[in-house]
């Protein structure tokens, strides 16, 4: 926004503070909300930023698709499941919630589990669903709640119950987000008829034809905070939210992604939050709107500079094949070419079952194929007793620089 926040312009010219709310409250461009912000009736201020950085956003959409497509299947789902990964682990992190790159990954290897109350299977599960294109509805708040219980319910039920929500649909109590310093910082809506009421209507801002629904979806962002609705989970849920709409709108790999963009930039995050929430603010939502569109900018560059990068090196070591050891014999450089794809998008390689399954042969036949790989050009992981391989790559860059 090219003007200061209300908030901020509160403390420079009281006039003009009172001049521009009524100039920005009025404009026939601005959204009007039927809900209300610490008191005051919230708005959106459609901006020439926000659009710039719509048409950023579409922009980069479209080239990230184009680089996909021109990417085997196989590679496409190793890295999102690469991506998910990092998503939950970072999802988590934000809130102070320390979970490994290697439980995650163990879940993600059996989604069949019925141990629901593991940690972390019920989140997991729901992002691994982004990448199936699954419908989540999302028109009331039993549909929120919904998608918390699919998450959250039987984790925390197992291990802390008394913060399960305790009203019909979400919590009958009071609740405070707290600075690092436990200074209260903000406090949900309530009581429960309020949050339920609140809630609907948020929902319904998402169908709002008059609004870009880029910008829907940054505002409903803000407005799930600004609600908190439960007593634990309330910013992984926000998140996964905002990462299954994005995935409908945009490339699905931009829902495993935006975690991370916004723990880069956590301190403007908050402080969009923060300025938002404050009565002074007038309940403009422009400010996080701005924001919140910028950082899936920024993600989705990001995001096009990892696969282009990738892009690159597979064409890159693609083309070395030919030239490696062995490569004239059966099946051995489309072997090297599984190899290169799984050093540069999976996890931990592919699997001893997964290569049977390529080549459509045996265990010793296919383990007849890995003899003719150098062994210092073959780097083995084992997970769960299972062997999972790929391409040493920084290996292969030695022997062809000299």
């Amino acid at each position: 926004m090219d003007k200061k926040p209300l908030k901020k312009l509160f403390h420079i010219n009281k006039e003009a503070y009172k001049s521009e709310y009524e100039k920005r409250f009025n404009d026939e461009d601005t959204i009007h909300l039927d809900i209300e912000i610490s008191g005051n009736p919230a708005f959106i201020c459609q901006t020439k930023e926000m659009f710039g950085s719509i048409i950023s956003i579409e922009r980069t959409n479209t080239a990230i698709v184009k680089m996909c497509s021109e990417l085997p299947e196989k590679a496409l789902i190793q890295y999102r499941n690469r991506c998910l990964t990092d998503e939950i682990v970072l999802t988590n992190n934000i809130e102070g919630v320390h979970s490994t790159r290697k439980e995650i990954n163990e879940i993600l290897a059996d989604l069949s589990t019925k141990d629901r109350k593991k940690r972390f299977v019920g989140l997991v599960k729901k992002y691994a669903a982004l990448s199936r294109n699954e419908e989540i509805p999302l028109s009331t708040s039993r549909d929120i709640r919904k998608i918390y219980d699919d998450i959250f319910y039987n984790e925390i039920s197992a291990t802390d119950p008394g913060n399960l929500p305790d009203g019909e649909i979400f919590r009958k109590s009071d609740v405070s987000v707290y600075s690092p310093t436990q200074k209260i910082i903000h406090t949900g809506v309530h009581p429960e008829s309020e949050i339920v009421s609140v809630m609907d209507k948020s929902l319904d801002f998402l169908t709002n034809a008059d609004c870009d629904i880029l910008i829907r979806i940054a505002v409903f962002h803000y407005l799930f905070g600004y609600i908190h609705p439960f007593y634990d989970g309330n910013g992984r849920t926000d998140r996964f939210i905002s990462s299954y709409l994005l995935s409908k709108e945009l490339n699905s790999l931009i829902g495993y992604h935006i975690s991370y963009t916004i723990k880069e930039n956590i301190n403007k995050y908050y402080d969009a939050f923060d300025t938002c929430n404050h009565p002074l603010n007038k309940g403009d939502l422009t400010p996080f709107a701005e924001m919140f569109l910028s950082l899936v900018d920024i993600s989705m560059k990001q995001l096009y500079d990892e696969i282009k990068d990738k892009l690159d090196k597979f064409n890159f070591y693609g083309d070395l094949c030919p030239k490696l050891p062995k490569a004239d014999h059966k099946d051995v450089i489309m072997l090297y070419f599984v190899l290169i794809q799984a050093a540069l998008f999976s996890e931990d390689g592919i699997s001893q079952k997964e290569l049977e399954g390529f080549f459509n042969a045996s265990y010793s036949s296919v383990r007849n194929k890995l003899s003719y790989i150098p062994d210092e050009l073959l780097i083995k992981n084992t997970r769960d007793r299972h062997a999972y391989y790929m391409l040493n790559l920084d290996k292969v860059d030695i022997m062809f620089s000299k």
